[in-house]
């Protein structure tokens, strides 16, 4: 017992060690208040001065209890620090080792256990993926008669699979088995997964086919797939805490932050459970996923290639559709070349982003559903601190429109294939755009008669008419809203 204790105490002596090491260098302080300090958002408007936040106010703001970051710079974690609580309730405070689910960013990890199957001849990038696998068969279809799916079209979602994201389960429910995620069957609740485009073609993003790369990795290894992970992954990289697992050891829960609804409301039973491991199953830390972020910087060098070759990692960050590489999205090209990925599952938003020869980068972790809206904010502060080609604000210059035109755009718009709902008013001579669902609130600039743009997240809402003027609908995220009535004034002008 006494000896127990004694390595008890030796190990919170250095956690204690490990967080206080930013403290020591006079630079690093400077650049850790320059970030803190520095939040803004996402366009700045012409003429007029730049608003900064502090990271607390935004955490206030955006309803975030705990945030936890990493910073690479040189090649080397520079700093990392956490913030605020692991719940709502603020019972107990978070610290660089608390555990955040990675959500979508498991996705280029687990890339790169299948990028180094294929090293070790295990697997083909452009074999037909039925080869490989035993437990389940893609069906063909008129999509793939003449073009296979392959395991370069899974890692680049360019194979013509359907199901974009999954929504996770409760503690209290079944969880599924690969294979019934795979067939949409009970106890799944996602759709099934099927082929609906020729692959190749098109790049459309997919959950589903990150499913069915788990059930490759686990067919072709005859491994369980975070046993797969933890051995040919994040032991070698020394990701000591980070798993797979999506049943958490008790000395694990007590160190995994809670996830939170837009207003705060804790998640049912603290975090939902993703047997869709390779696409959203990954609880780690920062500093883990920034050891992750490094190897990559560093096999690109030729300097460490525990897990990929220099020549396997050019591949993994060339782009294919949709700017996607084997794993991550990539930026820019040639010595401005990067990449990263984001992260959201339900009560946790994440972001991972790298360069690929400066040795710059961040990972950054919260766990609330309103959290990208912090972390951008973030990130901002971090690319204007060192100085990176990415992420910056951009200055956008506003246009006056009369009150007249504006009333034009006012209405109700709906987006089908998400069952959303966007309502636009016109209050003090200003567009207000309330996505019903969310419950998200945005002013709307002007940048020309037809196109506007939101200054805290950067979005842009592109308006679409008739030849007579008629407005019928607008585009955002990359989606078309359709309007579903009249001029909101008008109509309570006509119940008058």
């Amino acid at each position: 017992m006494r000896h127990k204790a004694i390595l008890l105490v030796i190990t919170l002596f250095w956690q204690l060690c490990f967080l206080q090491t930013i403290l020591t260098d006079d630079n690093t302080i400077s650049k850790i208040k320059e970030v803190e300090n520095g939040l803004r958002y996402a366009i700045e408007i012409e003429g007029e001065l730049s608003s900064t936040f502090t990271i607390h106010e935004r955490m206030k703001h955006y309803h975030v209890p705990a945030v936890s970051i990493a910073i690479i710079n040189d090649g080397v974690i520079e700093w990392t620090k956490a913030y605020g609580h692991l719940d709502v309730n603020h019972v107990k405070k978070a610290n660089t080792l608390t555990l955040f689910q990675a959500a979508s960013i498991s996705k280029t990890v687990s890339a790169m256990a299948a990028l180094r199957l294929v090293e070790q001849d295990r697997l083909d990038l452009d074999e037909n993926v039925n080869t490989y696998l035993r437990s389940w068969k893609v069906k063909n279809t008129s999509f793939t008669e003449n073009k296979p799916i392959t395991l370069r079209g899974l890692l680049t979602h360019t194979a013509g699979l359907t199901v974009h994201g999954f929504p996770g389960y409760t503690h209290n429910e079944t969880i599924p088995t690969l294979i019934q995620i795979l067939n949409g069957e009970k106890p799944a609740n996602s759709r099934p997964i099927i082929s609906d485009q020729i692959p190749g073609t098109l790049w459309r993003y997919s959950g589903g086919g990150y499913v069915l790369l788990q059930q490759l990795l686990e067919d072709v290894t005859a491994w369980s797939f975070s046993s797969l992970m933890q051995r040919s992954i994040l032991s070698p990289i020394g990701m000591k805490h980070s798993t797979f697992e999506q049943t958490l050891p008790r000395s694990w829960q007590l160190r995994a932050s809670i996830g939170h609804r837009l207003r705060g409301e804790k998640i049912p039973d603290n975090w939902y459970i993703y047997p869709e491991s390779a696409a959203a199953g990954l609880w780690t830390t920062p500093s883990d996923l920034a050891l992750y972020i490094i190897e990559i910087q560093k096999s690109l060098q030729n300097q460490s290639n525990q897990i990929l070759s220099q020549d396997m990692t050019e591949q993994m960050l060339t782009k294919h559709l949709g700017d996607w590489g084997l794993g991550p999205t990539v930026y820019g090209d040639q010595d401005s070349l990067a990449f990263g990925h984001t992260g959201a599952n339900e009560g946790f938003r994440s972001f991972l982003f790298g360069t690929a020869y400066s040795g710059k980068g961040a990972v950054i972790m919260t766990n609330s559903d309103d959290g990208m809206n912090l972390i951008t904010e973030l990130v901002r502060s971090i690319a204007i601190t060192y100085e990176w080609d990415f992420h910056k604000p951009i200055t956008k210059t506003i246009v006056t429109l009369s009150l007249s035109k504006l009333a034009r755009f006012a209405g109700t718009y709906f987006l089908a294939q998400e069952n959303a709902t966007l309502l636009i008013t016109v209050e003090s001579n200003q567009l207000r755009a309330n996505q019903l669902s969310s419950r998200q609130e945005y002013l709307l600039y002007p940048e020309s008669d037809m196109d506007f743009f939101v200054k805290e997240n950067g979005f842009s809402i592109k308006f679409e008419s008739l030849s007579d003027g008629t407005i019928i609908g607008l585009q955002l995220l990359g989606f078309e809203w359709t309007k579903i009535n009249d001029d909101i004034n008008e109509k309570k002008d006509s119940m008058c």
